[in-house]
């Protein structure tokens, strides 16, 4: 058997691709899916070889000076043949080294904290938007002044004008809107045309209204407030990070779309990885942007450890389909050796295979923050409530401020009223 071949290789862990193992004579052995992938390479080229990880743990940008920097600038400067990742590919990164047929292909996304239900003081105006309801004060003045005019032409026709006219009118709009009977109506057929026409129109909007909020009281909605990229960057509640030495930094920093220079520019810091800060993503202290096979993994891990679902993936995709490969030196002599390897893999659905086993338990935490109630109808609480409350309680006091004002304007009229003693 003809000796193997020393070679060097640039590896950093990346959880789920690439896990770490220490072992007692002080070596690392490298698992997951590209460890295994590894070992085949290995095998059928009958390498020995000797992990180098990169000194700033990164993966790899371009710098300002034109040099590279993480596993990628270990590669371009030919200090290792060729590096794991697997990497994202670019063409700025296929410039300065040669890439391998993929291995998988991803999505880059924004993971956050998973919104829940929360108390909502003016949820009990969600049933309509602001335009309907203007539409609605609209209607009521409206119908209102159309009101007062039709029953004031016809006091003049018929000699019989009602007293009050102004407060009748408003009074009796309002107890109609709000389904409660009125001892006052006008006289006239034109008067009554006016009424039938409003008691249909709020009969309609009313009914509408108590029963979409119904619908809502028993069936909450969770409103997610960051579903896109767009969405991450016009809000202040929650920052975000991106991956140090990761093509998103490069992808975002040179675009020339407005929300992507802004999602560099905004960013509050970067991490290693979406992985490495799990815990702090879990707990709200900010948002990633980072691939979906690690966040699935985030995912599994919490909802295995947890019982629970505590972390979202936004709906809309920051970047999509990337090609994910290995690097090799420019010109290598094992590329398409490991090009037959990998083809051979994925044909045969084992790379995928690798790759499930490591991300289990996410299909509950897939599925929308609206589907996480599963106990059916429950009790309302005082914060289903707290709106409506509140609106009573500012009704009562401005009502008693009212009151106490005509009582005081009374006591003075009568006290400038009574005679003075000669």
């Amino acid at each position: 058997m003809p000796p193997k071949t020393y070679i060097k290789i640039a590896a950093e862990q990346w959880i789920p691709w690439t896990k770490f193992t220490e072992l007692e004579n002080g070596s690392v052995k490298i698992g997951g899916p590209m460890g295994k992938l590894l070992d085949i390479f290995a095998e059928r080229m009958n390498l020995e070889y000797e992990m180098i990880r990169p000194p700033d743990s990164h993966w790899g940008i371009k710098l300002s000076d034109g040099s590279w920097n993480g596993m990628m600038g270990m590669v371009y400067r030919n200090e290792v043949e060729f590096a794991l990742g697997p990497f994202a590919v670019t063409a700025q990164r296929e410039d300065a080294v040669d890439f391998s047929m993929a291995v998988h292909s991803d999505n880059q996304a924004i993971i956050m904290v998973r919104p829940g239900l929360a108390s909502d003081m003016l949820g009990f105006l969600k049933p309509f938007t602001v335009e309907v309801w203007l539409l609605m004060v609209i209607s009521m003045i409206c119908i209102s002044g159309a009101m007062v005019f039709t029953v004031r032409g016809e006091g003049k026709i018929f000699n019989s004008t009602p007293r009050n006219i102004i407060s009748k009118t408003c009074a009796w709009v309002l107890q109609t809107l709000t389904q409660e009977s009125s001892e006052w109506l006008p006289q006239g057929d034109g008067g009554r045309y006016l009424v039938t026409t409003w008691l249909l129109a709020s009969l309609v909007f009313m009914s509408s209204y108590s029963g979409i909020l119904t619908a809502m009281l028993t069936v909450p909605r969770v409103t997610i407030p960051i579903d896109s990229l767009a969405d991450l960057v016009s809000q202040s509640d929650l920052p975000w990070r991106l991956e140090s030495g990761a093509m998103m930094l490069t992808y975002l920093q040179e675009s020339e779309d407005q929300v992507r220079q802004m999602a560099y520019a905004g960013m509050s810091g970067t991490v290693p990885d979406c992985w490495s800060r799990r815990d702090a993503v879990v707990n709200g202290e900010f948002a990633v942007i980072c691939d979906e096979t690690t966040m699935k993994k985030a995912i599994s891990w919490d909802f295995s450890t947890s019982g629970e679902c505590h972390l979202y993936i936004a709906r809309e995709r920051v970047f999509s389909n990337i090609m994910m490969s290995l690097a090799f030196k420019v010109n290598s002599s094992y590329i398409n050796k490991a090009n037959e390897i990998i083809q051979t893999l994925r044909s045969a659905g084992i790379i995928s295979k690798w790759l499930g086993t490591e991300v289990t338990n996410t299909s509950q935490c897939l599925r929308p923050p609206s589907s996480d109630r599963r106990s059916g109808i429950e009790p309302l609480s005082l914060d289903s409530f707290l709106g409506p409350v509140l609106s009573m309680a500012a009704g009562l006091t401005l009502s008693l401020l009212v009151f106490c004002c005509e009582s005081l304007s009374c006591c003075g009229s009568r006290t400038r009223q009574q005679p003075s003693l000669q």
